[in-house]
């Protein structure tokens, strides 16, 4: 290969751009619902759209976890059949005392971690709450469409 000269002009400049900070300023929900300057849902729609737009949504939800809920846990129950059946047909032996131990060792790493709440889960906690506070129609509408997304 031949050798090349730098030219300073030549050069592609890139800007790194860190996505966490962007996201952590631009909450998709702020967007959606109203952000920090356009105030509540509750001040630009009415009653009967709030409601619906979260029934709606709500029954999405709740439909779809009604579906996924029943994939896990039939996969799930299945995998521990599995595991009984070869392990009365002798294929699998369980060694009770290292499970015992490698559990009570996950308990002690758990209980290190939790010790440490993650301000994160805090922040994002108390930005929960109070999207409920100013959206409380949309809330309970999205509350009373999972229940009947659940419930099809």
């Amino acid at each position: 290969m031949a050798d090349r000269e730098e030219d300073p002009e030549n050069e592609d400049t890139y800007e790194v751009v860190d996505l966490t900070q962007y996201a952590r300023r631009q909450q998709w929900w702020g967007c959606l619902f109203g952000g920090n300057n356009s105030g509540p849902m509750a001040e630009k729609h009415s009653v009967a759209t709030q409601i619906a737009l979260g029934g709606v949504s709500g029954w999405c939800a709740g439909y779809l976890f009604q579906k996924v809920g029943k994939i896990a846990a039939t996969a799930v129950g299945g995998g521990f059949l599995l595991l009984q059946i070869a392990n009365h047909s002798g294929y699998v032996q369980v060694d009770w005392k290292r499970v015992e131990k490698d559990v009570n060792k996950a308990k002690r790493h758990l209980k290190k971690k939790a010790d440490r709440a993650v301000p994160e889960l805090n922040s994002f906690i108390d930005q929960s709450t109070e999207f409920v506070k100013t959206n409380i129609i949309v809330t309970s509408g999205f509350f009373g469409g999972f229940l009947l997304g659940l419930a099809s």
